[in-house]
């Protein structure tokens, strides 16, 4: 991930910068994001965080982060990202009943009676459920005590203007006007 901070504030970019790739890796986003862009500006006070991520989020389906197999009447699946293991699951036996599924290891089920027609399209993950995952991220990195908050998303760009004081109309414009350059491709942010 490539970030830039802008800030006036030498130590306190660096240390913005350390603390945002650690919540970012923490919480498993880092390697999600294409780039970062840290404006700080304590003294307004005025802080902005714009993401590009290395793809728009979209929901996630079993065949996206399983590989699926026919043997006879039963389906294998193979879980090759283990983040959804637990959704996977879940789905199937909402769907099929606990007594079609069985879990041979943790990443191993076999579904009885279905095809993989039925199984492959079965949503594990939401699009917006990651979008929300990616905020709550950014807002932790954020200095505390931020009470307002507001964010812009357009396509993979996630931007989130914050102040502790009142939003005033140039806060917002200068928030939109790094949303849309980062949006455009980051050129010249």
């Amino acid at each position: 991930m490539e970030i830039e901070v802008i800030s006036d504030e030498g130590f306190g970019g660096t240390s913005y910068e350390s603390l945002f790739v650690e919540i970012m890796s923490d919480v498993g986003k880092a390697f999600q994001m294409e780039k970062a862009l840290l404006v700080l500006k304590p003294e307004v006070p005025l802080f902005i965080f714009s993401v590009r991520l290395r793809s728009e989020p979209a929901d996630k389906t079993i065949a996206d982060v399983a590989s699926i197999r026919t043997e006879n009447d039963t389906i294998h699946i193979t879980v090759t990202d283990e983040r959804y293991e637990a959704n996977i699951l879940k789905e199937l036996w909402e769907r099929f009943g606990r007594g079609s599924v069985e879990q041979q290891t943790r990443f191993d089920m076999e579904v009885k009676g279905a095809s993989e027609g039925d199984v492959g399209p079965i949503t594990v993950a939401s699009g917006e459920e990651y979008l929300k995952e990616i905020v709550g991220a950014i807002w932790r990195s954020m200095p505390e005590g931020i009470k307002n908050r507001h964010t812009f998303i357009k396509e993979q760009t996630i931007t989130v203007v914050a102040t502790e004081e009142i939003f005033e109309p140039h806060m917002l414009e200068e928030g939109m006007a790094y949303h849309m350059k980062m949006a455009e491709g980051g050129k010249d942010v």
